[in-house]
């Protein structure tokens, strides 16, 4: 078979066409599927990346939320925790106060208890005394006894001081009327006994005139001597007055 020229150069124009219409109707629209499938993997593959990066992140966000809300938890409960020990502390140092104050007040009662008792076992004493020494100085209120009463109470006057003196003397020199001063004694008093205090009268706190006398058994023993509004003594019955009164006062 012999090759014709121009059955080749129809075929290779032939072939010429086929390629150009390949190219132009089936090759570059394949090749545009191919590009439009590629961009679009490669914009999912953009996208899947994309939305792991957003996905990581928000899960780092979550993490970092979950450790910060773990964070403020923890420092919530310490923050708890101390008000509750302060709080368990002010209340323990409050009830210690009161407890205090409590036994305090205890300590204060217990005293005044005490002290109470002891203060009404000393009057009950000094009152036992007080019978006592009134039975026993009475049982002693002999003349004797108003004898040395007498010289002891003629001795105080005789050692008053110039203050005390002129007061009993009302601040005058001219001395003080015998009926202004009475002499009460227990027993009878004898010459010589009523000149000693007459004596003492007239020296030292210048009584002008007679002195009144009267006697009082009620004194048991010694001298109860009025000079006005003033008075001196030195017998039983005042001074177990006396020593009475000191007792209910105490």
């Amino acid at each position: 078979m012999e090759l014709s020229w121009t059955t080749l150069i129809l075929e290779i124009i032939n072939f010429l066409v086929l390629i150009w219409i390949l190219k132009h109707f089936l090759y570059k629209p394949v090749l545009d599927i191919i590009e439009r499938r590629r961009a679009a993997i490669e914009k999912t593959l953009q996208d899947a990346s994309t939305t792991q990066t957003q996905a990581e992140s928000l899960r780092q966000q979550y993490e970092n939320r979950l450790a910060v809300w773990e964070q403020d938890r923890q420092q919530e409960r310490e923050k708890l925790t101390q008000e509750i020990e302060l709080e368990r502390q002010r209340r323990l140092s409050g009830l210690n106060t009161l407890l205090e104050e409590e036994r305090e007040k205890a300590r204060v009662i217990a005293k005044r208890e005490e002290y109470a008792v002891q203060q009404q076992a000393e009057v009950k004493a000094m009152q036992l005394a007080t019978g006592f020494a009134a039975r026993l100085l009475t049982g002693l209120a002999i003349p004797a006894l108003e004898q040395s009463l007498l010289d002891m109470l003629v001795e105080q006057i005789k050692g008053l001081p110039r203050d005390r003196l002129e007061k009993l003397k009302g601040g005058s020199n001219k001395g003080i009327a015998a009926e202004a001063v009475t002499v009460a004694s227990a027993f009878v008093l004898n010459p010589a006994q009523r000149n000693s205090i007459e004596q003492c009268l007239h020296d030292v706190v210048q009584v002008k005139g007679a002195i009144t006398y009267q006697q009082t058994p009620e004194l048991l023993a010694g001298l109860h001597i009025t000079i006005g509004a003033w008075v001196l003594h030195a017998n039983l019955r005042d001074e177990l007055r006396a020593f009475s009164d000191l007792v209910h006062a105490d």
